[in-house]
């Protein structure tokens, strides 16, 4: 499938450093590859969905992007520094992060308001007193989100929808450069992950929005708002370029191991799978 990479202009093009530059990644772990030969640009004014199948190394990526992972074997650039060369913790601090797994990493105890003040150190909990104006930029990037409601209430109450809304505003209030959404509709139910992807649309369709990551098995999340997509399977890249180029049923086919069709309607993708067969 290497003759799947769409090398068209697109919007994002530009004299601008790139967001993220991945060249060459390796990866290994416990001398077995994780990640094979990746490398990828990410321009701003782009928004990408990762895509690929469990066990395709979405994760492991994006704890390179983060640097929670080092890359055994090429190139790390990320909001133009270079790793190696960077403070990673403080550079982790430019880059949101909203996720299912945090869900139950953060205190269930903690106030919303607290849950959203904790993304200014990009620390999972409380630990200082933060400033009014941190406290009153919490509460706005709560606002944004529709979630003002939410602040007094404790972080382990809320429903699941009510919890990403929280996430993300912790994820905004750093206003970071990059955004990564980590499979953020895991567990939600019909209705919330509707309101949340209609809330990422809206936020990459406002003025000078952060660069959107999308990570997911699902090619349902992927809306109009997506201008990119990068498909992996089994830790190698499979394509990478415009949705129209890389959402194709032999493509998906592949990256699944299974035979499926592709439909499109109002801008959304849907798979259907065709037999249980796999490829």
């Amino acid at each position: 499938m290497g003759g799947a990479i769409d090398m068209t202009p697109h919007a994002g093009s530009g004299d601008a450093p790139p967001v993220l530059a991945l060249e060459n990644i390796h990866f290994l772990r416990n001398g077995r590859p994780i990640l094979r030969d990746i490398s990828w640009t990410v321009r701003r004014g782009d928004h990408w969905a990762v895509l690929g199948a469990n066990g395709s190394g979405k994760t492991t990526l994006l704890k390179i992007i983060t640097g929670y992972e080092w890359a055994s074997e090429g190139s790390v650039r990320v909001l133009d520094r270079q790793f190696g060369q960077t403070d990673v913790p403080r550079l982790r601090k430019l880059i949101g992060w909203v996720s299912s797994s945090l869900e139950h990493r953060l205190p269930g105890h903690d106030l919303g308001i607290n849950v959203v003040m904790s993304g200014v150190d990009a620390s999972l909990g409380v630990y200082r007193q933060f400033t009014d104006h941190e406290r009153a930029t919490a509460y706005r990037a709560l606002v944004a989100v529709g979630g003002d409601g939410l602040a007094e209430k404790r972080y382990g109450v809320l429903s699941q929808g009510e919890q990403q809304r929280v996430l993300i505003a912790r994820a905004l209030v750093a206003q970071p450069s990059l955004l990564i959404l980590d499979e953020p509709c895991a567990g939600l139910d019909p209705a919330a992950r509707y309101h949340f992807l209609s809330d990422m649309a809206r936020l990459a369709s406002s003025p000078n929005p952060p660069t959107l990551i999308l990570v997911t098995h699902h090619i349902e999340e992927i809306g109009p708002w997506i201008n990119r997509v990068l498909v992996l399977k089994q830790g190698r890249l499979l394509a990478q370029g415009s949705p129209e180029s890389c959402l194709r049923e032999d493509i998906l086919s592949d990256a699944f191991s299974i035979p499926c069709t592709i439909k499109k309607d109002s801008g959304f993708y849907q798979l259907q799978i065709l037999n249980s067969k796999r490829l």
